[in-house]
Formats: C-alpha cells, sequence, structure tokens
C-alpha cells in the first residue's frame, strides 16, 4: 500500500523569492465566509509553496506576477530542529509538484478566441 501527505491549492501570487536553488511562492486562498448579517467577509489564508524542479523554476520566472490565479499540488514534509534555548521548532515545507498559471491560460484561451 502506497501512502503519502499531499496538498492542493488554488489561490492569488504574492510574493516570490529566491532561496537557495528553490524558488518560494507565497499563494493566497480565501476562505472568506458570510457574517451573521449576511455579508461576505473576507479572510485569506497565505501558503509559502517551495519549487525545487529546475525547469518549473524556471517557467514560474517567466510565467507567474504577483495577482495571478494559481493551481498546485504537492507533498507536505514536515521537519524539527533544536532552537538555540534548547527547545524544539517544527516547519512544514510544501513542495510543489504541479503548478499551473490558471490566469495565463484563461489569457490564452481569450486570446484564441479572438483571432
Amino acid at each position: 500500500m502506497r501512502t503519502f501527505a499531499e496538498f492542493q491549492l488554488i489561490g492569488r501570487v504574492g510574493k516570490t523569492k529566491e532561496v537557495g536553488k528553490t524558488l518560494r511562492i507565497s499563494v493566497a486562498s480565501e476562505y472568506g465566509r458570510k457574517d451573521d448579517r449576511g455579508d461576505f467577509q473576507s479572510n485569506p489564508y497565505w501558503n509559502e509553496v517551495t519549487i525545487f524542479n529546475d525547469n518549473v523554476i524556471k517557467w514560474a520566472k517567466e510565467n507567474v506576477h504577483p495577482g495571478d490565479v494559481v493551481h498546485v499540488r504537492g507533498t507536505i514534509r514536515q521537519s524539527q530542529w533544536e532552537k538555540q534555548d534548547g527547545g524544539t521548532e517544527y516547519g512544514i515545507t510544501m513542495a510543489a509538484e504541479d503548478f499551473d498559471n490558471i490566469s495565463l491560460s484563461v489569457k490564452k484561451s481569450m486570446e484564441r478566441s479572438a483571432a
């Protein structure tokens, strides 16, 4: 039996930064809901995904911009390390395996329709 830990996000791109040989992209997903009066209340939640694949990094640098809507799927990796005070710190790496710019796909589709 195969076991795995996987994530999937659809959201808007915030910041992109290079860290060593990786590319990290923050993605805001909307968890809004209606309040007691029935008014929609925005509640974005930011996740940072890490791209390790050189080809995907190159593509993302050329085709992904802040505000774009993206679909990301990948694996979750938990790590731990010892802090200076002797305590243990935990972190999560969301390693992107599939990264698609939905905004770019829509734009290309509209351009084909207009031609």
